[in-house]
């Protein structure tokens, strides 16, 4: 069973269904009006290891994630390109699914948009009117009266004199941005505005647009009902817009909302913040004009604590590279030693779990909170002390399935790196791979000493950015 520590109560909780049949859970998604970022991607594929534990320990589950196609960035950036804002999002829209699909992430069984469910938005709101949560503005805006629900700010451990009740919204409250600096009433329904050109719907308060927070609580009620397992998304999302989805989805329909809250902590890079100024907010296409790989990608996020933040470096992806190969060979020796044989899919897996043997200890790190860094310690423990070569075909076989298993967990597919240096001797590989390995930890010394006897059986060895050839000399 899988123990995962819980936002709201602070503690570890174990997870089950809460229905006894499958395991429910809804992520925010994406803004879709650019590319996602590794920050963003962080959650994404911690998100979907997360999915991947619950679903090989033989649990059944139902992960939504939505869409967000309509909210201030969309609209501004579309209408700067110049085209309708469904072409504009749906354009995102498949680059992130792109971009998903490279990092090995299982697509959600569920994935609304916000457009798509403008009507049960309507709804919710009318029900907050007609109980006295929310009201209209002379400007035909609705905004939640946040004074109407006596337990906000339980999710953030907000102290109730941090709240400035009774408030009337003002400008910062009106706008769709991730984080504000005050909290106030909070928009529901923004009235139209010149800014938003054709992008506005007919309501009971006028011509508008629903606000950011609504559109994740409307859907959750459509697809799951007043009560789920569990609500997940970045650590920037439990204030305010956390808050807000529960106290509007409480008072519109009652129920507890979600049990457990799924938060994943930020992702830095070179130990500082992601800025568009410091030109660090990588995207894969980035990296990969740099020479990584979406595997070497997830490797780093996916190794990555997820209640502490994760230092990202190129180092850190030319380290994933490094051992990506060496869980490349490991898995080639068990293959030769077990003559090849096929390996049970993900979906088999998930009906029957193999003995896992030496990789047991990993398997528990994975469910005791999601500890993935632990978790990968104990892989690189179980490949050094196992010798493929003294098994039998028959333990080779059952050795690959338990490492394939934890594998799959992660969502890590072992890729040795591509080199042209097929036709070189096995000495000669055997010393280039010193070398590289020495240059990777900076030892300068030992790289020019093996390059010097690469030299003298008659190769030259030609770095790339991503690794190396060996070319025979003339």
């Amino acid at each position: 069973m899988l123990h995962l520590y819980d936002t709201r109560s602070g503690t570890i909780k174990d997870l089950a269904p809460a229905n006894g049949k499958k395991f429910r859970f809804y992520c925010c998604g994406p803004t879709v009006y650019g590319p996602a970022h590794i920050g963003n991607f962080r959650t994404f594929v911690l998100q979907d290891v997360f999915r991947r534990v619950l679903e090989l320990g033989g649990v059944s589950t139902v992960h939504a994630r939505n869409l967000t196609d309509v909210d201030d960035k969309t609209i501004r950036d579309s209408q700067k390109a110049g085209v309708t804002l469904a072409e504009f999002t749906e354009g995102w829209t498949r680059k992130f699914h792109a971009d998903c699909l490279a990092l090995n992430c299982l697509p959600p069984h569920i994935e609304p948009s916000a457009v798509k469910h403008i009507p049960e938005q309507i709804q919710m709101v009318q029900k907050l009117m007609d109980s006295g949560h929310a009201y209209a503005s002379e400007d035909g805006s609705v905004y939640f009266r946040i004074s109407s629900y006596p337990d906000y700010g339980q999710l953030s451990r907000l102290d109730r004199r941090e709240l400035e009740l009774g408030k009337t919204a003002n400008a910062r409250a009106n706008a769709d941005e991730y984080a504000k600096d005050s909290v106030a009433d909070f928009v529901l329904w923004k009235s139209r505005r010149q800014e938003d050109g054709p992008n506005y719907w007919e309501s009971p308060w006028g011509e508008g647009r629903p606000g950011w927070h609504l559109e994740c609580s409307a859907m959750i009620n459509k697809y799951f009902g007043t009560d789920f397992d569990l609500h997940s998304g970045g650590i920037d999302l439990v204030f305010p817009h956390h808050e807000n989805e529960i106290a509007q989805s409480r008072c519109a329909y009652g129920g507890d909302f979600a049990h457990h809250w799924f938060h994943i902590t930020h992702l830095l890079v070179n130990g500082g913040k992601m800025s568009k100024s410091l030109g660090n907010m990588y995207t894969l296409d980035d990296l990969a004009r740099m020479g990584h790989s979406p595997e070497a990608v997830r490797y780093v996020l996916a190794g990555g604590y997820y209640r502490r933040p994760l230092n990202f470096t190129l180092d850190s992806l030319n380290d994933a590279r490094v051992a990506l190969a060496r869980l490349a060979r490991f898995d080639k020796r068990l293959a030769d030693q077990s003559g090849n044989k096929a390996l049970p899919s993900y979906n088999n897996f998930r009906k029957i779990m193999p003995s896992l043997g030496e990789f047991a200890p990993a398997w528990e790190s994975l469910n005791n909170d999601l500890n993935t860094p632990e978790a990968l310690g104990h892989v690189f423990t179980a490949i050094k002390r196992i010798q493929p070569e003294t098994l039998d075909s028959t333990q080779a076989y059952e050795t690959r399935c338990a490492f394939h298993f934890i594998l799959e967990a992660f969502g890590i597919t072992p890729v040795a790196r591509e080199e042209a240096s097929q036709d070189a001797p096995d000495d000669v590989k055997a010393l280039a791979e010193q070398r590289w390995q020495a240059k990777q930890a900076r030892d300068w010394t030992t790289a020019d000493t093996l390059r010097l006897q690469i030299s003298e059986k008659g190769w030259t060895i030609k770095d790339r950015k991503d690794g190396y050839d060996l070319l025979k000399e003339s």
